[in-house]
């Protein structure tokens, strides 16, 4: 699933990346490669709406 399958809504995209995080207690990197998505796409994608990954907490804050 790349990028461009994912949710086009920012805000739907970080509510998805978030609770995948969470729900698959699974890290960023690790979400990446299951979705076959760049880290770098996904992080400017959130940041573009204020939201920056917090590793120690692994989710977007």
């Amino acid at each position: 699933m790349a990028l461009e399958n994912l949710p086009k809504d920012a805000l739907m995209l970080l509510s998805f990346v978030n609770t995948r995080l969470r729900d698959d207690e699974i890290l960023l990197d690790s979400f990446c490669s299951q979705f076959n998505v760049s880290k770098e796409e996904i992080v400017k994608k959130l940041d573009n709406i204020g939201y920056t990954y917090n590793a120690e907490l692994n989710k977007f804050i």
